[in-house]
């Protein structure tokens, strides 16, 4: 079921929200990270149209960009990621972007970084309007390179319909020895979070091994061209 995770060259991750990377891919970018490979993550915009605001609130709409641009921050501390891009597009605004300077923007990281893996949504199956073009951006993007130097692209996929349409996840990385860590990641998107950590600390402290099993792996679907 698992898959071993190869050694890479540059790992480049590219989601539209803080906290994007850290439910699905934060032990996997912890993973890399331990064994030497750089990575990059690419964070479209900050969030600023969040439901959230704290429980109880601590944020208004105002002050919301500026708390999650430092919970960004404080959540690539704890996995050590050193190199946050920030695109500074705003929130909920992804989808209605011209294709191709979006599409521009992600080529000239790939340009830059050459990485020999990309991790992003897979388009169509990520449930959020910003998720989509957001993958759909990366996938145009990694086209434009010839196939034998495209980089790998591994996509995050969570709506109802993806197994039943993608098949099963064929990539599958047991993250469990950052279990923790990944919690503190989530965590540190205390705005967004504070409810769903809460929860899933109560579950594990209980023992449910569903929970726990959910946590520590992490699916992704390489991108049927």
């Amino acid at each position: 079921m698992y898959s071993v995770m190869k050694s890479e060259q540059h790992v480049l991750v590219v989601f539209p929200h803080p906290d994007d990377e850290a439910f699905g891919v934060s032990g996997t970018i912890m993973t890399h990270l331990a064994e030497g490979t750089p990575v990059t993550y690419a964070c479209l915009t900050l969030g600023e149209m969040g439901r959230n605001l704290g429980n109880p609130p601590f944020a208004t709409r105002e002050s919301l960009p500026f708390i999650r641009k430092q919970e960004l921050e404080d959540a690539a501390r704890v996995m050590g990621v050193e190199d946050v891009r920030m695109l500074g597009i705003r929130d909920k605004t992804v989808e209605f972007l011209n294709d191709r300077d979006l599409t521009d923007r992600i080529t000239a990281l790939l340009d830059e970084l050459q990485p020999s893996k990309v991790i992003t949504f897979y388009p169509g199956y990520s449930v959020h309007p910003d998720h989509d073009a957001t993958g759909r951006a990366v996938v145009r993007a990694v086209g434009r390179i010839p196939k034998d130097q495209q980089p790998t692209l591994h996509c995050v996929a969570f709506s109802k319909n993806c197994v039943d349409e993608l098949g099963p996840p064929n990539i599958v990385h047991d993250v469990s020895r950052f279990m923790q860590r990944k919690i503190e990641t989530v965590k540190a998107h205390k705005s967004q979070t504070q409810l769903t950590t809460s929860t899933w600390e109560e579950k594990i402290a209980d023992g449910d091994t569903e929970m726990i099993q959910w946590i520590t792996n992490e699916r992704f679907w390489t991108y049927q061209w």
